[in-house]
């Protein structure tokens, strides 16, 4: 049975879907920004100073990088608790549905795809280091460095896990019961995640160009999803992607602001290293990911249709 089928064994009113959107997004964007923003109203010396703050970025307070951060990801973790809240007792399903058509999660292909990932990630940015060693500077301090490393390791999972269950979990199993397709669910999902990142410092900085990575990204994401009707893999790329953001190098000018080892002090452009995921380490890694699956039937799975259980 196919993952985005999956679905259908729950609750499926349209209601359903209405009550979980809301209430993921009053966990999310609600409930879950509280702590941050008592913080940020903490550290303002006057309210003109916080509402400014706020409609930039609350770390221009002064709120110290490693717990900017972690408060972050709490706004995250309350919105993947409440997805996961929403499909066990609003959809009635299990946990295991919303996260691959498996009898259980393997939590060996999570592993994998995150060894793999973090591996290569790091291996193309060493290499732009050894390459432009004037544009980096190291930036190694114990205390604040090891205390980011335990927060993206132990932490920043719950941001892309609910990224990656929302998206490719959610959305893509819901679109894809509604309209009884999966092309249009692998596209919708890709699009929207992309354009979700369109307030990334990145974006503003490198212009809608830098769309093509975001949504690339997110194309990514979906076709391994739909071939090996799971979110293990994406799991575990996600994680490794954001983890190794967070600690290996970091700018002024990106979402990820840490005391990560390397602080890039070039100025932004539009070059090469945006393109060449998307274009290149991508589809290696799918064909990677394909001879270890044996991912076979490409059409059917990325565009066939999705028909009720019992018709198929």
């Amino acid at each position: 049975m196919s993952f985005i089928q999956q679905a259908f064994f729950g609750k499926t009113a349209w209601y359903t879907y209405a009550v979980t959107l809301i209430l993921v997004f009053l966990g999310w964007q609600v409930l879950g920004v509280l702590p941050l923003v008592s913080v940020a109203a903490y550290c303002s010396e006057s309210i003109e100073e916080f509402t400014q703050a706020g409609a930039t970025n609350f770390m221009s307070l002064g709120i110290n990088s490693n717990l900017y951060l972690f408060l972050m990801i709490v706004s995250f973790a309350i919105g993947l608790l409440t997805l996961l809240w929403s499909v066990k007792k609003i959809h009635q399903r299990s946990i295991v549905s919303l996260v691959t058509s498996r009898t259980k999660i393997d939590k060996r292909r999570i592993l994998y795809a995150f060894l793999a990932w973090g591996v290569v990630t790091i291996l193309v940015v060493s290499i732009s280091i050894a390459v432009s060693p004037a544009a980096y500077v190291w930036n190694f301090k114990a205390i604040p460095f090891f205390t980011l490393l335990f927060i993206s390791l132990v932490f920043l999972p719950l941001q892309t896990s609910f990224e990656e269950l929302l998206f490719r979990g959610y959305f893509m199993q819901s679109l894809g019961c509604l309209v009884r397709n999966k092309w249009f669910p692998l596209l919708c999902t890709s699009v929207v995640f992309g354009l979700l990142h369109w307030l990334n410092p990145e974006v503003q900085k490198l212009g809608a160009i830098s769309m093509v990575f975001y949504i690339g990204t997110g194309l990514f994401y979906g076709i391994v999803v739909l071939m090996d009707e799971g979110t293990e893999l994406a799991l575990g790329l996600h994680a490794a992607n954001n983890i190794v953001a967070a600690f290996f190098v970091t700018t002024d000018w990106t979402v990820f602001q840490t005391d990560a080892l390397f602080v890039s002090v070039s100025e932004p452009t539009v070059n090469w290293e945006l393109f060449f995921p998307v274009f290149v380490l991508y589809p290696l890694l799918l064909l990677l990911f394909a001879k270890k699956y044996k991912w076979h039937s490409w059409k059917e799975k990325l565009t066939g249709a999705v028909v009720l259980p019992e018709e198929g």
